[in-house]
């Protein structure tokens, strides 16, 4: 028996209809934060666990970029400590904290605020916020919650061993390969979905399949759900491309560039996964389709089998007078029963041979049978 999913297509808000603009209001069951700080620049890189948020300024001032990465929401007060700390502006954190924002970026002074989607698979797929804000010498990056093996980590370890990568350019460029780890994930989680297709597709092409309609179903809503994270993920990078943007270098805008074309890729790929599932589902339909046809067909069959036999048990079953000679004489006859029941094998059999050669049932049997036979052997 198929168990099927409940997905989660609602969001909730948390601020009210008619609440002041900008206020910053947490899901009470969110995450407490977890704040780490990665500072670096031509001679040192610097990780530490913030407790503390006054040590932020320091480290701002030690340091040419830092980063400063939030693992949870839960805490509302720490969250305005760092908008009054980063000069943030209070509709971004309030759309930080409100984590059914589409893909988007917004330009306000001082600082750019990029919304992206983290799509990473469990036992079911997911979707996360990434807040990401980008300033002159900081990146402020806000996340749902603690996730092992997130896209971020490659970047922490690269930043402890091989900080010179990030040293020769700014903190657009940190923020571009924070996204670009965002965008590259999409990658193994649209195989794994091209790899369940062709798994399905197997298997439906198969006369005894166990796929299951629910199953192909849950696929598309899967693949939906990458739809509406891809397409606003691919206009956010084409409008960081399109529009100046006096925080991103014209060096790095190459880069965002080569992001952008790893989206456009997937949105391809998506489409056409989405289009794959859709067949899916109609070979579905058609495999049930012609497997009910031939159910019914070899029902028939038998049923048309039985008919002539049924006709004539019939009509010697009727309760005439069988003293008169012309009243079914072969009653009398010492043969009769077994002249009867050789009528009625001769009838199905020759039923069932026009049924071979007509190829109604059983053709490609028929026929392999008779290219044995006409076929010398060596």
């Amino acid at each position: 028996m198929s168990r099927t999913r409940k997905k989660k297509l609602r969001f909730s808000r948390q601020t009210h209809p008619g609440s002041q603009p900008g206020l910053v209001v947490v899901d009470p069951a969110a995450q407490q934060p977890t704040i780490t700080a990665f500072a670096y620049g031509q001679t040192s890189c610097e990780r530490r666990e913030i407790t503390d948020l006054d040590v932020i300024p320091g480290l701002l001032q030690r340091h040419a970029v830092t980063w400063i990465n939030v693992d949870g929401l839960g805490d509302a007060a720490a969250i305005q400590r760092l908008g009054k700390l980063f000069n943030l502006h209070p509709l971004a954190l309030e759309d930080a904290v409100n984590v059914h924002q589409r893909p988007k970026v917004d330009e306000y002074p001082g600082h750019l605020f990029i919304v992206t989607r983290f799509i990473h698979l469990n036992h079911e797929l997911a979707s996360e916020q990434m807040s990401i804000f980008l300033g002159k010498n900081f990146v402020l990056t806000f996340q749902e919650e603690t996730r092992p093996g997130d896209p971020f980590d490659p970047i922490r370890t690269r930043l402890l061993s091989d900080k010179d990568v990030f040293t020769k350019h700014g903190a657009d460029y940190l923020a571009y390969r924070l996204l670009d780890a965002i965008v590259d994930s999409y990658f193994p989680v649209l195989e794994h979905y091209g790899e369940k297709i062709d798994e399905s597709e197997a298997s439906l092409l198969n006369k005894h399949h166990q796929v299951h309609l629910s199953s192909i179903h849950s696929m598309k809503q899967d693949l939906l759900q990458l739809r509406r994270a891809l397409w606003p993920t691919r206009d956010m990078l084409y409008s960081l491309l399109r529009d100046k943007q006096e925080l991103i270098e014209d060096s790095t805008r190459v880069y965002f560039r080569d992001c952008y074309d790893h989206t456009v890729q997937l949105v391809d790929l998506l489409e056409i996964y989405r289009e794959l599932s859709s067949d899916l589902r109609d070979l579905y339909l058609s495999s049930m389709s012609n497997r009910m046809n031939e159910i019914m067909k070899v029902l028939t069959m038998f049923s048309t089998l039985f008919i002539p036999l049924t006709f004539i048990a019939g009509v010697y079953g009727m309760n005439f007078n069988t003293d008169h000679p012309l009243n079914m004489p072969e009653l009398r006859s010492p043969y009769g029963y077994v002249a009867t029941m050789g009528a009625m094998g001769l009838i199905s059999s020759g039923m069932l041979v026009y049924f071979v050669r007509k190829g109604w049932i059983g053709s490609s049997w028929f026929k392999k049978e008779q290219e044995n036979i006409s076929t010398p052997k060596a």
